[in-house]
């Protein structure tokens, strides 16, 4: 009997330490309730570039950082490397993306939001 503990315990401690779990997924539904709608079917704009925020939370047994202000803080750091203060620019296709790696008692969540930035020309 107690070979058979020892062969279980063996068992559960190989498979607890032969890999990580983790999630992905990809949302480009609107999270911004402050919408503004801008029609583009003229020429009248160009594509600058692809900006992109990050943020990462770390949580042990379920306690440490809180969801919500992942997004938030991953959109800030997004809208800082845009540079709209001042100018006729905007964003345009916003995607934010989730990921979830678990490691023994460590999860840490990865919030990225990237965005198009365009400028009106006229």
């Amino acid at each position: 009997m107690k070979k058979f503990f020892n062969v279980i315990l063996v068992a559960v401690v190989v498979f607890s330490l032969s890999s990580c779990l983790g999630t992905h997924a990809i949302t480009t539904s609107s999270l911004n309730n402050n919408v503004t709608n801008v029609v583009l079917q003229t020429n009248n704009y160009r594509i600058i570039e692809k900006v992109n925020g990050r943020a990462e939370s770390i949580t042990f047994l379920g306690y440490g950082g809180s969801f919500r202000p992942l997004i938030e803080n991953a959109r800030s750091d997004m809208l800082r490397s845009s540079n709209l203060i001042g100018s006729s620019r905007a964003i345009i296709n916003e995607v934010v993306e989730f990921n979830t790696k678990m490691i023994f008692f460590v999860t840490i969540y990865t919030v990225t939001v990237s965005a198009y930035v365009i400028e009106f020309t006229h």
